[in-house]
């Protein structure tokens, strides 16, 4: 049987897919990408280590579901979006570290272009706020901190690429430096409208057009995988940014369609069609992937920390021993008894961008305990997503029907059903919540004619649980309230002490 394999590369792992003629996944298999913190709001990864973890996770899962490497028609790709690669052209090793879209080492540099009079026409051009939460100014950095590395770039003798393009480089040996309009129209480089890099940012920014990879659609065959790497040639037919790519496995295809995914970080897209959407809410415009030529467009809001909270409650707190038993805790006690936390650790994402902001826990009494904790963890994704519905509504002029969400903590019952009383809205979870991997597998499987076109794709989309709000109107509201007081903590103390 043929197959199609998807390369998921995320933050803290990276995982592969099978996928057969009926969108069935077959298989999966995944393997850690350790992350380093070298200072407080510094995150950085070694690139090497996300080539490894990602050929050794499709490797295994060729050889746990029994699929000769000849079976594959095609492979996808998708990644951790941001992220930022600099490596040799003639080596292949990377020159720096791979810096992390979470990392706010520039954040100060984007304060200084927020009030230097430049942010309007950044943001015009490219459909972003000004934030190191993009590439621009990490590939800034490096080209500043790594020695003789703007003259390498010059000449072209070091490349620059997000994770997508790192892993198109290293598996064509070298023979291809691309990366697709979804991934490039984070990197705050490309002109929005026109899908190539813009001169006038690369001469701000100070990079070198000579080390920028080829820009091309997100479905459609950009090279081959060299037959060493999984057994066989296998083309390289889809790419996209992860959230773009969950959204197109969401079948999102139409304008007001809206997907959030719940994983490290927690991003909200709404399809926009052929419109380019303009944000008053500080919510940002980005390419999302798509089948054809013809751009189309979605508008996203980006939360830094979602599934992360967890993890820290997990590995810092040592309140829970896994992150699926979050669930049980939170369920255990009827509310937080007052207590927020605002999961601040590198920042606010929108709809504040607020770089220097730190987290809090506020509300805290003798009564409050290890469980009332919990829950307020999970509670904050739920309250961070409002924040970003109501943008996405009131910037598309769109009444959200349905949320359809996917990602780890989509999984989580209890943060499901939060999220839809405090929302007021139905959430729709589907089958596969491995939607990321299936947008990789669908933009390929397009490519490869595999699947004929969209239509058929929407088919295979199928719900698995609908959640509907249970929660009278003035509690949600109570408690919405009670978040937007803990924000505005959050971010005053932070301002009190700068």
């Amino acid at each position: 049987m043929p197959y199609i394999l998807a390369l998921d590369e995320g933050t803290t792992s990276a995982r592969a897919a099978l996928y057969d003629r009926e969108a069935r996944r077959i298989a999966i298999e995944s393997a850690p990408i350790p992350c380093r913190y070298p200072q407080s709001g510094w995150v950085e990864q070694d690139a090497e280590d996300i080539w490894v973890s990602q050929v050794e996770s499709a490797r295994r899962v060729l050889e746990t579901a029994s699929v000769s490497p000849s079976a594959l028609v095609a492979l996808g790709i998708t990644n951790q979006r941001e992220t930022t690669i600099v490596w040799d052209r003639t080596t292949g090793r990377p020159v720096a570290p791979a810096i992390v879209w979470q990392c706010r080492r520039t954040a100060a540099e984007c304060d200084e272009i927020q009030h230097s009079g430049r942010a309007a026409t950044i943001s015009a051009k490219t459909g972003l706020v000004i934030d190191a939460y993009f590439s621009a100014t990490k590939l800034q950095w490096i080209l500043r901190a790594v020695p003789d590395a703007y003259a390498k770039a010059r000449d072209g003798e070091i490349l620059f690429g997000t994770v997508d393009t790192w892993l198109i480089w290293r598996l064509t040996n070298g023979a291809v430096h691309a990366t697709d309009t979804s991934n490039a129209s984070r990197t705050m480089l490309m002109n929005l409208e026109s899908g190539d890099w813009d001169r006038e940012l690369l001469d701000y920014f100070g990079v070198p057009h000579a080390m920028l990879p080829r820009i091309v659609p997100s479905s459609g065959v950009v090279g081959v995988a060299a037959a060493e790497h999984f057994g066989a040639e296998v083309p390289i037919g889809g790419i996209a940014g992860d959230q773009q790519a969950a959204l197109f496995g969401q079948a999102c295809f139409r304008p007001g369609l809206c997907k959030n995914t719940y994983g490290t970080g927690c991003f909200a897209l709404m399809h926009t069609g052929a419109r380019r959407p303009v944000s008053g809410n500080q919510l940002v415009a980005t390419r999302a992937a798509g089948s054809g030529d013809s751009p189309v467009y979605a508008i996203e809001g980006s939360i830094f920390i979602a599934g992360a909270a967890v993890q820290w409650l997990r590995d810092k707190l040592g309140l829970i021993r896994t992150a699926s038993e979050s669930e049980t805790v939170a369920a255990s006690v009827p509310d937080t008894d007052g207590v927020y936390l605002v999961p601040a650790f590198v920042g606010l994402g929108a709809p504040h961008w607020d770089a220097s902001a730190r987290g809090i826990v506020c509300g805290i009494t003798q009564a409050t305990s290890a469980q009332h904790i919990v829950r307020a963890a999970l509670e904050s994704i739920a309250y961070q997503t409002r924040e970003l519905v109501e943008a996405m509504e009131a910037d598309s002029g769109e009444s959200l029907s349905e949320l359809r969400v996917d990602g780890g903590a989509a999984a989580n019952n209890f943060l499901m059903q939060f999220q839809a009383d405090i929302l007021g809205r139905r959430l729709v979870r589907p089958v596969d919540t491995e939607t990321t991997a299936l947008g990789a597998s669908f933009l390929a499987g397009l490519a490869a004619g595999f699947w004929k076109d969209c239509g058929e794709l929407e088919q295979f989309w199928q719900p698995q649980r609908t959640f509907e709000p249970r929660m009278q109107v003035e509690r949600r509201e109570e408690l919405y309230d009670g978040w937007k007081t803990a924000v505005r903590r959050c971010r005053l103390a932070d301002h009190s002490q700068g």
